[in-house]
């Protein structure tokens, strides 16, 4: 017979207490098992969610662009902005001004200006001032006179490219110098001018013939950009003159109009210029014959009317018969990386001509030519020079003010950082007698100066005629600085002529240096002042001993809101 024999319960107990390890030692494998399939999956997901990148993003992180998308930012593309494909086009971002080459005198005491970003604000230059390349240390400036005088007016706003591009050449424009592109231009300027925001492009490696033309307002949509990369040449025969034109290139009644561009505008102005050159010995009867055929009347090249926020930046002009770039009751000028060339004996060239005109910039500039580099007329006030080298040429002057009686008034103006090559004057403020009206607080300052005949000068008894009439009323002079006026001169140092029943008030001088230089035919003349009043800040070189230090007796100056 079989027994059976049970197991006791302390036997069982160790069997249950063996089979609940067990169990929970294949749960705790089963759950280790789960947890690393939940890892597994967590980690799938990271592969297709970038969890880095968005925490990234919740600290205001930006992903990088791509390098495609990165080269179409830096080349300007924008939207398309007209349908019109046979004249308008997608209009790219405008090119950038190039940087003009030096002026006619480079290598010959000029220095290469320092090159901005077309669209930095005019602001105090970083590159030192010409005079302390000498080793000397500027002396402390004299306050201005003025609370509001001496400060950067405000500019116009920078070139937008948001438009369509109507090139002239798709208006017919033949750009062989020859055939007469003038009703392609105005073609391309109407419709430009009905888009708005858009550009007017002249291409490059083209010549066009254009004549006598307008572009004018008031009805143009603001921000035109004109695009200049080639060159626009200037009629030379008379009948497209016909009696004679004050202008040849204008606009008129804009806002927001800017011309830029590697470009040229020839004015071919010897057509003009009543002058013979001494080293051409060919036969010039027939120049002479054409010269009697033309308009007495000389146009100015490139001539700003009744505007607004106007750029002209990077073009050169050349060769104009009168005034190369004039403006005429504007506001919100900026002029920069321009260049402006004519010969010395051309006559009535100015380079720049300021008139009537509010919060104008110029800078980083280029010019040369047979009048005033840069003259400032009657209605002018904030206006703001610096960074320009000038020669050969007449220096840069306020004036002549006060013509056949009337009245004129310029305030607030400052000029500063320039070089001057061979120039008949440097800083200059003429006046008619007769006239009436105020100049009023002006800075002359850091002006290098090499063979200039008169650096400095004030002259109240301007007349560019043989003889003229003498009278009593004048424009009055007051608050006028020279700081840091250096360099060579030819034939007199100092002019400051001013008029007896007005005399110039506030004229101050600090660290001016000028040293005489021999010139064959000049004779060296000592500082001149008549009924100049001021003070010397610092010595000079020359003494200028005949300043009166002080105020004029009576020291009834009149305030120019009182004048003008």
């Amino acid at each position: 017979m079989f027994s059976i024999v049970l197991p006791s319960p302390k036997h069982i107990k160790t069997l249950l207490s063996t089979q609940q390890a067990g169990t929970a030692s294949r749960m705790k494998l089963r759950l280790k098992g789960f947890g690393l399939l939940l890892l597994l999956v967590l980690l799938a997901l990271c592969s297709t969610i970038d969890v880095c990148d968005a925490a990234r993003r919740g600290k205001h992180w930006r992903p990088r662009s791509s390098p495609s998308s990165s080269l179409l930012k830096r080349k300007g593309k924008t939207k398309k902005g007209s349908s019109h494909r046979q004249h308008g086009s997608s209009r790219p971002s405008p090119k950038q001004p190039v940087s003009p080459p030096p002026g006619p005198g480079a290598g010959k005491g000029y220095q290469t200006p320092y090159q901005p970003s077309p669209n930095a604000p005019p602001g105090p230059s970083p590159q030192p001032s010409p005079a302390k390349g000498n080793g000397h240390q500027s002396p402390k400036s004299p306050p201005p006179s003025c609370g509001k005088g001496n400060q950067p007016p405000p500019q116009p706003p920078p070139a937008t490219s948001e438009g369509a591009v109507f090139n002239v050449v798709d208006f017919g424009a033949k750009g062989d110098g020859v055939s007469d592109d003038t009703k392609a231009f105005q073609a391309a300027w109407a419709a430009a001018c009905k888009q708005g925001a858009s550009t007017v492009l002249v291409p490059s490696e083209l010549e066009f013939l254009v004549g006598p033309i307008s572009f004018s307002g008031p009805y143009c949509k603001p921000n035109i950009l004109f695009q200049l990369e080639g060159t626009i040449l200037a009629p030379t025969n008379a009948k497209a003159w016909g009696s004679g034109l004050l202008q040849w290139l204008e606009f008129t009644k804009l806002n927001g109009l800017s011309i830029q561009g590697s470009g040229t505008i020839n004015g071919r102005g010897q057509q003009w210029w009543t002058y013979s050159d001494p080293n051409d010995d060919e036969d010039d009867d027939t120049y002479n014959q054409e010269l009697e055929r033309m308009p007495q009347v000389k146009p100015t090249a490139l001539r700003f009317y009744g505007s607004s926020n106007v750029v002209v930046a990077g073009i050169t002009i050349v060769n104009s018969s009168q005034c190369h770039l004039k403006f005429d009751n504007c506001q919100g000028v900026l002029v920069h990386d321009l260049t402006i060339s004519s010969p010395e004996n051309s006559l009535n060239t100015d380079g720049i001509h300021l008139q009537n005109s509010k919060d104008v910039s110029i800078h980083h500039t280029n010019l040369a030519c047979g009048d005033d580099c840069i003259s400032i007329q009657t209605g002018c006030s904030n206006i703001y020079i610096h960074n320009v080298n000038c020669g050969p040429g007449h220096g840069i002057s306020i004036g002549g003010l006060g013509r056949d009686n009337t009245k004129a008034c310029v305030s607030n103006v400052t000029v500063r950082d320039v070089n001057m090559f061979r120039t008949m004057t440097g800083v200059r403020i003429k006046t008619w007698q007769g006239g009436i009206g105020l100049v009023q607080d002006v800075r002359f300052s850091n002006i290098q100066v090499s063979e200039v005949q008169t650096p400095i000068m004030i002259d109240q008894f301007y007349c560019d005629k043989r003889t003229c009439t003498n009278q009593t009323s004048a424009v009055a002079v007051s608050g006028v600085q020279y700081e840091n006026i250096r360099g060579t001169f030819t034939i007199k140092p100092v002019h400051l002529a001013c008029s007896d029943s007005s005399p110039c008030s506030g004229i101050t001088l600090t660290g001016v240096q000028l040293k005489p230089v021999q010139v064959p035919h000049y004779h060296l003349n000592n500082p001149f002042c008549w009924q100049a009043f001021g003070e010397l800040f610092t010595p000079t070189i020359p003494p200028v001993a005949c300043l009166q230090i002080g105020k004029p007796a009576g020291n009834n100056v009149q305030s120019y809101h009182d004048i003008c």
